[in-house]
């Protein structure tokens, strides 16, 4: 792919972007401070704090103009009188967009079980949301097999809008799986989740936890290499997604934009994702100006 064709699609993936962030007691100030007005962000659900803190600060987001999609977790939820319950809570908050996977916490009597329950009773109930998300995974899942996962998204496509990728450190591997779920019929657009330039060690440990599979393994047993990303210069979000973005740039990848997986350092993500998307249209810019200049030369 040539530079300036790269550029663009990359230039594109960043001004199209949402923002995950972490249920903490400072993570209000940190968005409202950092990121754009109306900015859309997505707040976790934490199997330790449970669903009420995701809840509190989707609410107090809503509150403050910004576009927020709650992830409900289905394992954190108490069957379809507490789903009703929260749904009309999130109603009243203006809340238009929800995420849906089925969550890390061991279900306790009556909880739902996995994402999919929780999509069909919101259909019961009418189709609430204006958009759903669930889960795509390019890498294996630490503790899901990937037949299941390709029948999950499977047997989810019509109850959602949209899906979100968790991570890889691998392009191809992003590539050959956005293919794949292209090539199994599935239409729906896809977020890249992608993390910005968290510090490394975080990153790692934060990537085990949410289902990297091989690729934190790999760099687990991998020391040399992984001493290689944690450098300064080392893993480079731009990097990753510019040796993708032949697969990400194309009409039937549908690409819809990026999921930048914060770790709560939301200025350090933002001030990444404005300075590199700035350095990209400068460029795009001086090419149009050199074109421009040498078709009037001719």
């Amino acid at each position: 792919m040539r530079s300036h064709a790269r550029d663009r699609v990359l230039g594109r993936l960043l001004a199209q972007v949402r923002y995950e962030v972490l249920p903490t007691p400072r993570v209000v100030d940190e968005v409202y401070g950092h990121l754009p007005a109306g900015a859309t962000v997505t707040v976790t659900a934490s199997p330790v704090k449970g669903m009420e803190d995701t809840l509190d600060i989707t609410e107090r987001l809503a509150a403050l103009g910004f576009e927020v999609v709650p992830h409900l977790a289905a394992r954190m939820i108490h069957g379809d009188t507490h789903l009703a319950e929260i749904t009309d809570r999130l109603r009243r908050a203006g809340v238009s967009q929800v995420f849906i996977p089925s969550g890390d916490a061991e279900p306790e009597p009556g909880c739902y079980r996995s994402a999919l329950q929780v999509l069909e009773d919101l259909a019961v109930a009418g189709n609430p949301f204006d958009q759903v998300g669930i889960t795509g995974y390019p890498e294996s899942h630490p503790s899901i097999n990937d037949d299941l996962t390709v029948q999950a998204m499977w047997d989810k496509r019509h109850h959602a809008t949209q899906i979100v990728s968790n991570l890889t450190f691998d392009p191809d591997v992003l590539g050959t799986w956005i293919d794949r779920v292209r090539a199994r019929g599935v239409t729906l657009p896809i977020l890249i989740g992608l993390p910005g330039p968290v510090e490394r060690l975080k990153l790692l440990k934060m990537a085990t936890k949410i289902g990297v599979g091989e690729s934190a393994k790999f760099l687990a047993k991998n020391g040399g290499l992984f001493a290689r990303i944690a450098a300064p210069g080392g893993y480079d979000p731009l990097r990753f997604l510019g040796r993708a973005a032949e697969t990400l740039g194309l009409p039937a990848s549908n690409v819809a934009g990026l999921h930048l997986f914060t770790f709560n350092q939301v200025a350090e993500t933002e001030a990444w994702r404005v300075e590199q998307l700035e350095r990209l249209q400068d460029g795009l810019a001086r090419r149009r100006t050199t074109r421009a200049s040498a078709r009037s030369d001719a």
